[in-house]
């Protein structure tokens, strides 16, 4: 069982919903990733999502670009994110690490080297966000040879028969993105997040995580009684941004400060259904 599935397995035994927590690999300085991704852990964090810096975010907000600009200009690319989870592992074994980004930097590397890389360095999944699963026969192939879980995007205009297409090619978890725009966006509407999620179960036996927009302990309350995971990135990402030139362990604690929050809300206890 990959650490994917043994996760979300764990979390669904104890009738908890899962945090999925993104950061930018060497953002806001390369020294300053790997012990943030600890904090995370320490703070709740059930899956690490690190993004690999690329220069045209194009589906993320602002705060995101951002963390690209200042992870570039730091010098951290695909080789150093790689680099970075195989620091993590030397102390965590256990806590799943997902890839996204875009697809420029991993063709720049060549598909089965990256996935080679990926899988030594400790990597469990790989979300690409501007390749669509009908043109990835050859990222598909190259890192299923390594035992990696493609992670594919669910978008509130996906048609039901795409929707099963991309279950199909699926593994580890469903991502739906819960608004129309980039990361960081505004108001969720938790009613039609939950038919949108319905829809993607009767597709598929992953879990749905849900992400775009969760803000705050209250949003992933909210988010946590239609998903099986809540996805936070621009609100861990924009506390990194506020104190750039802190060291470590200031980056540290206001990160976990975030988190702690996002995970008291996802584990408020769901609401009683009526029979």
């Amino acid at each position: 069982m990959s650490r994917i599935n043994h996760r979300f397995a764990q979390r669904r035994a104890e009738g908890r919903r899962a945090l999925v927590t993104y950061v930018t690999g060497g953002d806001p300085y390369p020294g300053a990733t790997v012990p943030i991704m600890h904090e995370l852990v320490r703070s709740g964090a059930d899956v690490i999502e690190v993004g690999m810096p690329f220069s045209d975010p194009m589906a993320d907000g602002p705060v995101i670009q951002d963390a690209c600009d200042r992870a570039l200009a730091g010098g951290t690319g695909l080789v150093g994110v790689l680099e970075m989870v195989r620091e993590f592992r030397r102390q965590d074994q256990d806590t799943p690490v997902v890839l996204m980004g875009y697809l420029n930097p991993i063709e720049q590397i060549g598909y089965r080297r990256f996935a080679r890389d990926a899988a030594a360095a400790g990597v469990d999944g790989v979300l690409t966000v501007d390749l669509p699963p009908e043109e990835s026969h050859e990222l598909v192939p190259a890192i299923a040879e390594h035992d990696l879980d493609p992670i594919w995007l669910v978008a509130p205009t996906t048609r039901p028969e795409r929707i099963r297409a991309i279950c199909d090619q699926a593994r580890g978890f469903v991502y739906y993105v819960s608004l129309k725009g980039v990361t960081g966006a505004a108001t969720l509407d938790v009613d039609d997040v939950a038919a949108h999620v319905e829809a993607i179960r009767e597709a598929t036996q992953l879990p749905v995580g849900v992400g775009f927009g969760v803000r705050n302990g209250e949003d992933a309350a909210r988010l946590g009684q239609v998903a099986d995971a809540v996805v936070v990135g621009s609100a861990i990402v924009s506390r990194i941004a506020e104190h750039p030139d802190a060291d470590e362990s200031q980056l540290s604690r206001e990160v976990g400060a975030v988190v702690r929050d996002l995970r008291a809300g996802l584990d408020q206890p769901l609401p009683e259904v009526a029979p």
